[in-house]
């Protein structure tokens, strides 16, 4: 009974772990997601020597900085943030950006019981950590010219005052840092990180605003086909018009039946002159009798 008991607690826990896995890698910064790393203030960043990188001294974790965003690396997995302190997003071997790789030993706060052995003057041996996959899909990673090696990026010092209960929310920090922080990664994979952590960071209000403007485009776009004013301007000449040709003929039928009005009034003139001439001729019939 006891080892069933044993066994099942060893099931549940190892589902557990399973779960909290999954979580953490859905997607880049997710709420309310702990991986065991909580600072109470902005970390004290110093420069490695000949990268582009920062590390933490202090921090009891490997904690560094790369072109924008923070990174992590705990219990074999790397984490990246645009934030100090989290909310952090599960980082593939595959995408970590090569420069970040290629921090020595030595600055890592932190390092793994695998580490050991490895000269602190050159990176990890990730090819042999990670396998023959990754060394092929990753190859060059740890050859590069360092006498091209790029500038750092700057620290977002403004980060320094939002601590404790000041700390924001993942709505806040995107508004915040889009205010505050112009810089724009250099590095392609780190541009796909950012990108995607902004995307995860945007408030829910959002897609309804973006909703919204197109309908506001089709309303000023309908206004015109809804009440076309030159159209009923035409209209309405034209209506005004159609009858002018009609009235002016009028008026000359008008005209040309006065006339001949006139006409028939003055052609029984001649007859009345001619029945003036019978009259006439009656009176000299009648005296002639």
């Amino acid at each position: 009974m006891r080892n069933g008991l044993m066994a099942l607690w060893i099931l549940m826990c190892s589902v557990t772990s399973s779960v909290a896995q999954v979580s953490v890698g859905i997607g880049i910064g997710l709420p309310g997601v702990s991986i065991g790393i909580n600072l109470p203030a902005y970390p004290e960043l110093v420069p490695v020597p000949g990268y582009p990188v920062y590390y933490a001294p202090r921090a009891n974790s490997n904690y560094f900085f790369y072109d924008g965003m923070y990174w992590v690396y705990l219990q074999d997995n790397w984490y990246a943030s645009s934030w100090y302190n989290g909310p952090w997003g599960l980082v593939a071997p595959e995408v970590v950006p090569v420069f970040v790789l290629r921090v020595p030993v030595r600055y890592y706060r932190q390092p793994p019981v695998y580490f050991r052995g490895w000269r602190s003057d050159a990176p990890p041996h990730w090819g042999e950590h990670w396998g023959h996959d990754w060394n092929q899909r990753r190859r060059g990673w740890d050859h590069w010219d360092r006498r091209a090696v790029p500038a750092p990026a700057p620290l977002p010092a403004y980060q320094r005052q939002y601590s404790g209960n000041r700390y924001p929310h993942v709505e806040q920090q995107q508004v915040l840092h889009n205010q505050q922080y112009r810089y724009q990664p250099r590095d392609a994979v780190v541009q796909q990180h950012y990108q995607a952590q902004r995307a995860q960071g945007a408030p829910p209000t959002a897609p309804a605003t973006r909703g919204q403007t197109p309908q506001r485009g089709r309303v000023d776009v309908q206004r015109p086909a809804a009440a076309p004013v030159p159209p009923r301007q035409e209209g309405s000449v034209g209506q005004h018009q159609e009858p002018r040709p009609q009235q002016g003929a009028d008026r000359r039928e008008q005209r040309a039946a006065g006339s001949q009005g006139k006409g028939s009034a003055l052609e029984p003139k001649p007859g009345k002159e001619k029945g003036h001439d019978k009259g006439e001729q009656r009176e000299g019939e009648q005296r002639d009798r």
